[in-house]
């Protein structure tokens, strides 16, 4: 089956995308949505220069929707439309369990007339994470909860040493309640690494992000 992938360049996209090749599905494309004021993607922050070397990465045609709150629902709508003319009849959703997440892509897809796949759904979230590992994916920390999470993890791949912090931290290691957000940058279905550079770190009251580049 042809599909799109909705992606968010994070470690549970990017494994649901493994998945889908995995099984013998095709993807046709990335469907990105963009913060319109920030020009970063939506939870994980890549700019468009950064969502281009996605592309190329992973060799795949990436859809950026830009859109504010009020528009982010139409937006998404308008690429998944998009990515149905470019030979999509699925949407790939890497979601796990939070169910009014995975019934709102549900009812999206539902609008366009495509099909929805959550390839990780129900999947223990430890066992997604070690998978990764396993897998040979990188996943570069992007962003934190500083209240619950020491600033030398930011800038980090997820790996058994960051995993102990977190688990020390008693969080999920998956970060599925916001704890922190991932960047892959490479993998078995990257077709180079992603290239980048790691800025400063940057304190935003609660949170603090990595500037990468």
């Amino acid at each position: 089956m042809k599909f799109a992938m909705s992606y968010s360049c994070g470690k549970d996209s990017t494994l649901a995308l493994h998945k889908m090749q995995e099984e013998g599905h095709k993807p046709v494309c990335l469907v990105v949505m963009v913060n319109e004021a920030a020009g970063r993607s939506y939870f994980h922050g890549a700019d468009y220069t950064m969502l281009e070397r996605y592309s190329e990465a992973l060799a795949l045609p990436i859809i950026t929707c830009p859109a504010e709150g009020a528009t982010y629902q139409s937006a998404f709508e308008a690429g998944l439309r998009e990515a149905k003319i470019m030979g999509a009849e699925a949407v790939c959703f890497g979601d796990i369990d939070i169910e009014q997440n995975r019934q709102w892509e549900e009812d999206r897809c539902k609008a366009v007339g495509l099909i929805p796949y959550f390839p990780l759904w129900q999947r223990g979230r430890e066992e997604i994470v070690y998978e990764l590992i396993r897998l040979g994916y990188k996943c570069l920390i992007k962003s934190i909860n500083r209240t619950i999470l020491p600033m030398d993890i930011l800038g980090t791949f997820i790996d058994e040493t960051s995993i102990s912090v977190m688990k020390s931290a008693g969080i999920d290691i998956c970060g599925e309640n916001g704890e922190y957000h991932t960047l892959a940058v490479d993998g078995p279905i990257f077709q180079q690494p992603l290239l980048f550079q790691i800025g400063d770190k940057i304190e935003l009251g609660d949170y603090a992000v990595a500037d990468i580049s």
